[in-house]
């Protein structure tokens, strides 16, 4: 890939020279206060189905009782914003016909399972002078940028150009548009259409139904705000300050029976992780999600004393490395070690976030041992003793897929990728053709009737379901007759298995481990520091460090 990448087209260069390149938005541009405020895509593609509702009501704060609930309400008009107020103001889906069919395009440069490889990806476009975007549609894509490839010409320019070069992950995504869909509310009986729509409460909670193809219920803090998308559909944004937004997330990442240090760990790491990660959803004006995607947030449902408790006594508290905010990633189970970064994602080294085997009791010497041997690998895996995770049901597992399940997977994903490989007939070998040192799966390689493909690192989770982490090996299964019918998939974690893992910590605290002492362990070399403005945000990789 690298070579491609040092010889991307000259026409594409030339095009971006002649309409402007892509000014860099990655670094926090202010400094935040003391009392940060958050941007929170609640629900992020609300009107892709039609049945699509949402009813929103104001509900007391806590302690409240002499307030009666009401919601104020703010439309964009062409003049001045006008301002309601009710008790309650309903959304639903418009399918409003045009007066002409409309082409919508955007070349998609690439498709990737998590926003760490589409970042980097977007970079190294960027760095060859094409401006891009990394947007979410469904999984993280990288975007030749809209209103600089702004019409057919120079779209096809552009992919003809690469393509001539050998690159053939990009496409043009197009499709005909008759109907555009509309949000339309109700409030105190009148119908108004709006596509910026403010929501406040006078006691500061706002409780949201969502019915439809999805329906869930959540109080919410703050604000509520809905605004258009990239998508053509709309985005429900929660602004919300960062302690209170932790609220909605520390008991559902980590949950709330943990030793008060675990629980003091994932209120740091869940803080520093949100102030790394707010340029994430830049292409549709917020700046996190509400998923697993980002980090689990449910608002005001499920908030606990203990973890309340372990949000203020860490408050304001961020983890650091050389005075950078860290790339502060964790997941349920590592297997037994933690992934270092690039074992799962591209772009550049965290020197904190490294392979640490997952045990006080040194079960594993990785130094004698190497992971990236198969025979090493194998024992590691059928080794249950001595490992923080000991016990948990995601720390070993097996899974089986059938042949004909396999085939429907990958062919979706072929199909997807717009392969020539996606009329295969049938799997007819798969194998781990590299692993590294940590263990992990670093190229899978799938031999088809009609060809091979290989996947790296975490795209193999992206297209098969029966693992639950890159730390596996694979057996084939035979029927009575020596016939391949399917393929166990053997391994340890769930999730990346990067950063902490919150089933290890839980047996750390239990021990009596310190919140810092926990975070040194899975972030070596890191530091625990108060927000301050010396400390960077975040900083492009292709930035000089003094920038």
């Amino acid at each position: 890939m690298a070579t491609v990448w040092n010889r991307l087209p000259r026409m594409a260069l030339a095009i971006a020279v002649l309409i402007g390149t892509l000014a860099d938005c990655g670094r926090a541009a202010n400094r935040p206060g003391k009392d940060i405020e958050l941007q929170v895509g609640v629900v992020q593609r609300f009107g892709s189905h039609s049945q699509d509702r949402l009813t929103l009501q104001a509900k007391p704060g806590a302690g409240e009782t002499a307030k009666a609930p009401r919601l104020t309400v703010r439309l964009q008009t062409e003049g001045k914003p006008k301002t309601y107020t009710s008790s309650r103001v309903e959304f639903d889906i418009l399918q409003q016909p045009l007066a002409e069919p409309i082409l919508e395009e955007r070349v998609v440069l690439s498709i990737h399972r998590s926003f760490e490889s589409a970042e980097d990806s977007a970079n190294r476009w960027r760095e060859k002078g094409i401006p891009v975007e990394v947007a979410q549609p469904q999984r993280w894509q990288v975007w030749a940028k809209r209103d600089v490839y702004h019409t057919p010409l120079l779209r096809r320019l552009l992919l003809q150009s690469l393509q001539s070069q050998g690159i053939q992950t990009a496409f043009i995504d197009s499709k005909v548009v008759e109907k555009q869909p509309r949000a339309s509310l109700v409030v105190n009986g009148y119908r108004f259409t709006r596509d910026r729509v403010e929501i406040l409460s006078n006691t500061g909670v706002i409780q949201v139904d969502r019915q439809g193809k999805e329906s869930s219920r959540y109080l919410y803090a703050g604000s509520l705000r809905l605004q258009p998308n990239a998508y053509g559909t709309y985005t429900l944004v929660n602004q919300v300050p960062l302690e209170t937004y932790l609220r909605g997330v520390v008991p559902h990442e980590i949950g709330t029976f943990a030793a008060q240090s675990v629980l003091e760990v994932q209120a740091i790491l869940a803080r520093t992780y949100a102030l790394r990660n707010l340029r994430r959803f830049a292409v549709d004006d917020y700046q996190l999600c509400a998923d697993t995607q980002c980090q689990v947030y449910y608002g005001l449902n499920g908030t606990a004393a203990a973890t309340d408790r372990a949000i203020a006594a860490t408050k304001g508290l961020v983890l650091t490395y050389q005075n950078e905010l860290v790339d502060a990633v964790y997941s349920s189970t590592t297997g037994g070690i933690t992934a270092p970064f690039n074992d799962i994602w591209y772009g550049a080294e965290r020197p904190y976030l490294k392979a640490v085997v997952d045990s006080v009791a040194k079960s594993w010497d990785l130094s004698r041992k190497s992971l990236s041997d198969e025979k090493n690998f194998r024992a590691f895996i059928n080794q249950k003793k001595g490992f923080n995770e000991e016990g948990q049901s995601w720390f070993r597992w097996r899974a089986e897929s059938r042949l004909s399940e396999l085939n429907q997977e990958l062919k979706q994903y072929l199909l997807e990728q717009r392969s020539p490989l996606a009329n295969f007939k049938t799997i007819q070998q798969m194998a781990v053709t590299k692993r590294s040192p940590a263990g992990r799966v670093q190229e899978l390689t799938v031999t088809l009737d009609n060809g091979t493909v290989k996947f790296l690192k975490d795209d193999v989770l992206k297209v098969f379901q029966a693992p639950n982490s890159t730390l596996f090996y694979i057996d084939p299964l035979y029927s009575s007759n020596r016939a391949l019918v399917g393929y166990a998939f053997v391994g340890g974690g769930l999730g990346h298995g990067v950063g902490l893992s919150q089933t290890g910590s839980y047996h750390l605290g239990k021990l009596g481990w310190s919140s810092n002492r926990i975070l040194s362990f899975y972030y070596p070399g890191t530091q625990i520091q108060p927000i301050n403005d010396k400390i960077v945000f975040w900083r492009n990789p292709s930035e000089p460090a003094n920038n």
